[in-house]
């Protein structure tokens, strides 16, 4: 079991994957469908092990009762690990239904073959089919991993761009959990805390009554019912509720260099020793706390009814919510059935697990009764995680022709990961709450969290990393889309940068030096030659010209982007190339996608996001306090997937966010000759760096 992928190590019984009825395949996953297309990849890698067309499969991805327990919908493993693991059952089973048709015809498995689930001998019908043969073949079995999965060559559905199989219902107006209508269903909201200490002094109920809503309460944690979300629209506005207990953030905690002061939990890793002497250069680089901005808010429906908890999320991991909420209620999770069901798309975790587990609290307070909780804007913004703010310091000890022998990097960050029992919103206001676990954080290289990346992909003789995990951030951080990769792959680049700068070596060249993978080089190659690199012009004059490139992980998806940027008072982006190794490509115009996503999301990061703090907490409450990259602003993006069929199939989702960072302040450094090094690079920054 331990060579087999981790999904289906954890999960190896076939039958909790496939069933084979009444002329459908019914494909159970844990992956689920974020916005990501994943559900269309998979889809196509089980209709090609089994040689089945795609119409014949009925997909349940996410839900508790039904699916395997593959974890959250993170890190960019859906193909690499579930994609994986759903190859080897589909081409097990396959398998095991020709052994018994062989059987059955007293023929060789290797003179039959399946089309469109049928079973064919030399090319004719024989009369068996998978559903035919459903009775003889046992699924309750665990998967052996041996069974050969087919070579490229024999792909059919694999390698092509299949159009997405969630759009059509989407796109009609049905296709999320804000559609979902359950009989008796009544709306709900939940009266925030304005901070993590705060308690309940009072509230309004008598105005909540006149507009023919209902409190309900446990401890200080209470919402208001109604029939209609127009309803309670107005009955929150009449409830002013009454906090004690409101610590007083200031707007000093929103910037990155704020963590610096605060203690943290330190922790080294890399070549042992301090640094060499010799010629050196030093940096920091920073980005303040950024929102998930989904473009939806979160929503989730809870119903308690029969002794069972039924609860509808768009979660990234039914199974760790389950676990989440068995512990906030203090119940048996064989008690609680989680369905996953479409939302907004997210990029980590954003509000969907708070909302979900605030409907699973006010189910249990009105049993019987279905329960929607939909989140404001204001909610999203204000009491969603954010993405934490870091701080990367850099420092290279150099070699006589100016490449790195020896680089320290310093990483300060609050905590990127916080899922864990106890930290969802609403568990902190419920009585007899739980006291706080202490964070959790891996500072390993891989896979990393606010150290993902800071190992560079170059060959430099020495790496070390010293990581100051700070726990107390003055707003609730968690996942956010990259990690530290973000951060980190733009210090680190944008630091190659200014070494090749120091050098007098053209960017391009300083890092073909160093870089030995030859996958690697490739990318770097070619993305030079369409981006007309050898037409840079000099530093300076207005328009720049940046590159970047990382291997996400260090072991998953290769991404070299360049950016072309004008810089007058403020920046504005001309042009982006990408090239990009996925190895196998399961769906290249998916891939695309994600990669020109990823693009798009990590140049707004790098030229308008930021979240504002005061007094309050988190002073951002809607767009026009948090703007964002707009379509008009969005330039023409070129991406080239390089070939590589014949390599395992690498997670893409993530790759291009720090490389696209990195290649817009290179570029911008290069239009001005001066140097930003703090996201995002707005107009004030940019004036203030002219002005020296």
């Amino acid at each position: 079991m331990s060579d087999l992928p981790k999904s289906l190590a954890d999960n190896p019984r076939l039958d909790r994957w496939l069933r084979f009825d009444a002329g459908r395949v019914q494909v159970s996953v844990g992956k689920v469908e974020i916005g990501q297309g994943i559900s269309t990849a998979l889809a196509q890698i089980a209709a090609e092990e089994l040689d089945v067309s795609l119409a014949r499969l009925a997909w349940r991805a996410g839900d508790t009762a039904l699916a395997p327990d593959e974890g959250s919908t993170s890190s960019s493993l859906s193909i690499e690990i579930g994609g994986a693991s759903l190859r080897l059952v589909c081409a097990e089973a396959r398998a095991l239904f020709l052994a018994e048709a062989a059987r059955l015809l007293n023929a060789a498995p290797e003179e039959l073959d399946v089309e469109d689930g049928a079973i064919l001998r030399d090319g004719s019908q024989t009369g068996h089919d998978y559903w035919t043969l459903a009775p003889r073949v046992d699924l309750a079995r665990d998967a052996t991993g041996l069974a050969p999965v087919k070579p490229r060559s024999a792909h059919r559905i694999v390698g092509t761009s299949t159009p997405r199989r969630d759009l059509p219902q989407k796109l009609a107006g049905s296709g999320f959990v804000h559609d979902m209508v359950l009989p008796g269903m009544l709306h709900a909201r939940v009266l925030r805390q304005p901070r993590p200490a705060a308690t309940l002094a009072g509230v309004n109920e008598a105005a909540i009554a006149r507009h023919g809503a209902r409190l309900v309460r446990s401890g200080d944690f209470a919402a208001i019912l109604a029939p209609t979300a127009a309803i309670l629209a107005e009955a929150v506005q009449a409830a002013r509720p009454r906090w004690d207990n409101c610590d007083t953030p200031d707007a000093a905690m929103a910037e990155a260099g704020w963590l610096a002061s605060q203690p943290a939990d330190i922790r080294t890793r890399g070549n042992e020793g301090t640094a060499p002497a010799g010629r050196s250069h030093t940096a920091t680089y920073s980005r303040p706390y950024i929102s998930h901005a989904s473009l939806g808010p979160s929503c989730a429906i809870a119903h308690e009814h029969d002794g069972i908890l039924e609860v509808w999320s768009h979660v990234q991991g039914v199974y760790p919510f389950r676990a989440n909420a068995a512990g906030t209620l203090q119940r048996n999770p064989e008690t609680i059935i989680v369905h996953h069901a479409h939302g907004p798309g997210c990029y980590g975790h954003n509000g969907a697990d708070d909302a979900a587990l605030d409907a699973a609290i006010i189910a249990t307070l009105v049993p019987g009764t279905p329960v929607r909780v939909l989140w404001s804007r204001a909610d999203e913004f204000a009491h969603a995680p954010a993405g934490t703010a870091m701080q990367t310091s850099l420092r290279a000890v150099l070699d006589e022709a100016g490449y790195p022998i020896d680089i320290t990097a310093t990483i300060t960050s609050g905590v990127h990961v916080n899922r864990a029992p106890g930290r969802l919103l609403a568990s902190r206001t419920l009585p007899n709450a739980q006291p706080l676990p202490p964070p959790a954080e891996s500072s390993d290289p891989y896979p990393g969290a606010g150290t993902r990346n800071i190992v560079p992909y170059y060959d430099i003789p020495a790496v070390r990393y010293v990581h100051h995990l700070v726990a107390g951030t003055p707003i609730r951080t968690s996942a956010l889309r990259g990690l530290g990769a973000v951060v980190n792959v733009f210090a680190l680049e944008s630091f190659l940068d200014e070494l090749a700068d120091l050098a007098g070596h053209d960017p391009v060249a300083y890092r073909l030096h160093m870089l030995s993978d030859p996958r690697a080089r490739r990318l770097v190659e070619r993305a030079a030659t369409i981006s007309n690199w050898a037409s840079r012009g000099p530093a300076g004059t207005g328009i720049g010209l940046g590159l970047a490139f990382a291997r996400y992980k260090n072991r998953s998806g290769y991404a070299c982007v360049v950016a072309q940027v004008e810089v007058d008072r403020e920046i504005r982006l001309r042009h982006i190339w990408c090239t990009a190794d996925s190895g196998l490509a399961i769906n290249p115009d998916g891939v695309r996608a994600q990669l020109e996503g990823g693009i798009i999301q990590a140049a707004s990061m790098a030229l308008k996001e930021q979240l504002r703090i005061d007094s309050t907490g988190t002073a951002t409450r809607s767009w026009a306090d948090y703007p964002i990259l707009r379509f008009s602003e969005i330039p023409p993006i070129d991406i080239e997937l390089m070939d590589e069929p014949d390599e395992p199939s690498l997670g893409m989702g993530e790759c291009t966010m720090g490389p696209t960072a990195a290649a817009i302040a290179n570029a911008t450094a290069h239009a001005l000759g001066l140097r930003l090094r703090d996201m995002p690079l707005t107009r004030e920054r940019v004036m203030a760096v002219a002005r020296g």
